[in-house]
């Protein structure tokens, strides 16, 4: 690169690249966006190209105009990714990596020597006896998409008629969920945020709390390590997501997101570096911020679509009821149960902060008017 400043191409352009353009801005870093539809979240408010990510050509003409290419969704197919490393376009994470945010099945195989739910590859009913499991379409799928509860064969048998193979998991009775957010650079430097828990409703995240407050301090300690580990033996260069169950002292990986994730926005306002600056420091090469936490606690709550559609209005009520409050709106079309923003609290009393958090969410989403 020469003297200027980069340009960065995001191939995507929901809210994740939308939260990606302050940072980018504040850095005096061109934002380039390849969005589906000019009214995606991120391409209403910064410089993009409209395109068909499925289509090497067009994802090719957009990335010569880039210094470095990288996501913020794992549907791109391999193929586009692997195409646009064959011009010697520099592309993070690299599809050496991305695969396993892609492939489950794949990611359990690279992943086998860390703790994970048992696991197999399954065409045929008859290989698998004992119920409940947990079956996951091996691409695809993403906030409870595509992964199923299975109490029966029957059941099974009615899934393997639309999506097979299938990977089929032990079912494990966890405590809780949480997310490590780690970060990492080309030439290996790597941090990670303190422990997330996620809390969920029907597969999708409604709410997160930081730190985790459902584990000991060894057992985060642990979680974090794991999570560092796991983005050099995946070689990762961009912010990762590794979910994972708890049950007791025990850690199981559960799924790899490689890119900034639901469970890292609370470090917009909660950590001295946010998940959104460190990707692009990352993927830069440049030296890592610090992901040390601003305040000692900070909740976050997706507001989900509900009847109302006037996201404006209620910041009359909460505002004026809690002015310490951080709204995120994404600017998408309102439907039901789809992320249209979120709020988030810091401070140092975690009960008061999630009382206002849930709040904000049931009041925005209108659960509650009042």
């Amino acid at each position: 690169m020469s003297n200027r400043f980069p340009r960065v191409g995001v191939i995507g352009a929901g809210q994740l690249a939308r939260m990606m353009v302050a940072p980018a801005t504040a850095l005096g870093i061109d934002l380039l966006l390849f969005a589906s539809d000019a009214k995606d979240s991120g391409a209403q408010i910064t410089h993009h190209v409209v395109g068909d990510y499925t289509n090497l050509a067009e994802v090719l003409e957009f990335a010569k105009q880039c210094d470095v290419i990288t996501f913020e969704h794992e549907l791109i197919p391999l193929s586009v990714i692997k195409g646009i490393e064959a011009e010697g376009i520099k592309v993070y994470p690299a599809s050496s990596a991305f695969v396993y945010s892609q492939d489950k099945a794949a990611m359990r195989e690279k992943l086998k020597d860390f703790p994970s739910p048992h696991s197999q590859i399954v065409r045929d009913v008859s290989t698998v006896s004992d119920f409940p499991v947990i079956a996951k379409a091996i691409s695809g799928g993403y906030d409870g998409r595509g992964v199923w509860k299975i109490n029966s064969a029957e059941e099974l048998q009615e899934i393997l008629k639309n999506t097979s193979p299938l990977l089929i998991e032990e079912l494990i009775d966890f405590d809780s969920e949480i997310a490590v957010m780690v970060a990492r650079s080309p030439h290996g430097q790597a941090t990670s945020w303190a422990p997330v828990e996620t809390l969920q409703e029907d597969g999708i995240c409604i709410m997160t709390i930081t730190p985790a407050q459902s584990i000991s301090p060894e057992v985060a300690e642990r979680a974090q390590k794991m999570a560092l580990e796991i983005a050099q033996t995946v070689g990762v260069v961009g912010v990762m997501a590794v979910e994972m169950f708890v049950k007791g002292e025990n850690l199981f990986i559960n799924e790899l997101a490689m890119r900034p994730h639901n469970s890292g926005h609370w470090s917009i306002e909660g950590s001295i570096t946010s998940q959104f600056e460190q990707h692009l420091r990352a993927i830069l090469d440049l030296p890592l911020g610090s992901p040390a936490m601003s305040h000692d606690f900070a909740v976050m709550g997706n507001v989900l679509g509900g009847e109302k559609t006037d996201m404006y209005r209620p910041y009359l009520h909460l505002m004026a009821r809690t002015p310490s409050l951080h709204f995120h709106q994404y600017k998408k079309e309102v439907r039901l149960g789809r992320k249209i923003g979120h709020v988030t609290a810091c401070g140092n009393d975690l009960l008061h902060l999630t009382q206002e958090v849930e709040h904000a969410r049931d009041y925005m989403s209108g659960v509650i008017d009042e």
